[in-house]
């Protein structure tokens, strides 16, 4: 529980004990408090509401200067309109069900995804994901390595992470017992067996710990990883410190996303109204806010060998204010994608300071995508600059949403000269995918792959 929740608690407590207590008690600690004896009981109870009222507002102003900000959005939460009476999960539902989904590419790149953040998971923790179809167990052993194990005992198929405890480097299955080691996934201890089958093990995913994120490698063929995540060494030496994250998730498949950083014109499109217009579409050009507009000059390129699982997106941001550009609050941004599921957007300004927020898109299912933002900034910056970043940042974020999870894929679009880079980016795309890259498929009204 938070503190500024626990002041408040006991504020109400002490409130509420000095209205109700009576006049021989007040008098049995001395004459100290004459004032507040001669005080009527409807006037003690509105200077302990002002009190109250007075914490909640420090607690808040607390929260916003100084915690992090953290927007976890469902599901259901964004991109979609409730009308008729409707709520947002059935008018998701109903979009789910009718949308046309055209030709996919495979559903699940090779690369590297994350599943948590680090200090999400403690030490002697277990934790349940679902990453690329799969459940998986998460947890960090004595010594603080975390490993990533496939969530279902090959016994008797007990879920490790549900009741699961971690002994010493090994998850313990909270059905029989048997004890699988996190660095290979071979069961070590089976505690009513004399011996141990050499075949008996879990599949353990290759993982790394990086940047203070958790991530899994993902290959189709079983295939080692070919690249490793770059490690931004601000964060590791704690110059620049976690200051939020917002979580959405989207239904659509895993190459809509970072496509849009080829996708040029439509930031002059969709990201030019104010931020204060909002996230519905439907009201995003209102000439309330038609005062205030971003605009957008973007280049994206890939990178050559050996970084060819690499691109970067340079954009260049203005803000206008009643036609005055407001050269403050000009940014570059230099978002390097590496691979399929990981991107740095990198800010440097002279005056708010440098920072970066990390993009993740991991596949939960195969139209269901979890895409984190994650900022760590100068730890010498007040927190609200990088707080009305990230802000900002997924204000925008939730407008692609609400295309994403309406929009069919085609896998052949009409394209005009000026949207050479889409093609450009699918091509480069396309190297995260291989002959057994598994594809979704349609059977009996049902989705399998």
């Amino acid at each position: 529980m938070s503190t500024w929740k626990v002041a408040v608690i006991i504020g109400l407590g002490v409130g509420a004990m000095l209205i109700m207590q009576s006049g021989d008690l007040l008098d049995s600690v001395g004459n100290g408090y004459p004032i507040w004896r001669e005080t009527g009981l409807l006037a003690r109870a509105v200077v302990c509401i002002i009190a109250v009222f007075s914490l909640l507002a420090i607690g808040w102003l607390h929260g916003l200067l100084f915690s992090p900000l953290e927007l976890l959005r469902g599901p259901d939460d964004v991109g979609y309109i409730a009308e008729d009476g409707r709520s947002r999960a059935q008018a998701a539902n109903e979009v789910r069900r009718r949308r046309k989904t055209g030709e996919l590419p495979p559903v699940y790149p090779n690369g590297w995804y994350r599943v948590l953040d680090s200090h999400m998971l403690k030490r002697a923790e277990v934790k349940s994901a679902s990453v690329l179809g799969e459940q998986v167990a998460v947890f960090r052993d004595q010594d603080g390595k975390a490993y990533v194990v496939d969530a279902y005992c090959p016994h008797l198929g007990a879920n490790l992470a549900v009741g699961g405890r971690v002994v010493g480097s090994c998850i313990e299955c909270p059905f029989h017992g048997w004890q699988f080691r996190g660095n290979d996934g071979k069961c070590v201890r089976i505690p009513y067996a004399d011996k141990v089958p050499e075949f008996a093990k879990v599949r353990c995913w290759p993982s790394c710990e990086v940047n203070r994120q958790i991530l899994v490698w993902f290959h189709c063929d079983k295939e080692d990883p070919q690249w490793s995540v770059p490690e931004q060494q601000e964060i590791t030496k704690g110059e620049w410190v976690y200051r939020g994250r917002t979580e959405h998730f989207i239904n659509a498949h895993i190459e809509e996303i970072p496509e849009n950083a080829a996708d040029i014109a439509h930031l002059a499109h969709l990201h030019t109204p104010g931020i204060l217009s909002g996230v519905d579409l439907r009201y995003t050009y209102s000439k309330t806010w038609e005062f205030v507009r971003h605009d957008w000059k973007v280049q994206w390129e890939p990178e050559p060998e050996p970084n060819k699982h690499c691109s970067q997106m340079l954009v260049k941001h203005a803000l206008t204010v009643f036609g005055c550009h407001w050269s403050l609050l000009d940014i570059c941004v230099v978002a390097r994608q590496v691979g399929p599921g990981v991107v740095f957007l990198q800010f440097e300004h002279s005056f708010l300071g440098r920072g970066v927020i990390l993009h993740c898109v991991t596949p939960v299912e195969p139209l269901l995508q979890c895409v984190s933002h994650t900022i760590y900034y100068q730890s010498n910056i007040p927190p609200l600059v990088p707080k009305f970043i990230l802000k900002a940042e997924c204000i925008q974020f939730e407008r692609d949403v609400m295309i994403w999870n309406n929009k069919k894929y085609i896998s052949k679009p009409l394209l005009v000269k000026e949207d050479s880079a889409i093609q450009k980016h699918r091509r480069w795309y396309s190297q995260f995918y291989s002959e057994n890259s598994p594809r979704l498929q349609y059977q009996r009204d049902t989705l399998d792959f």
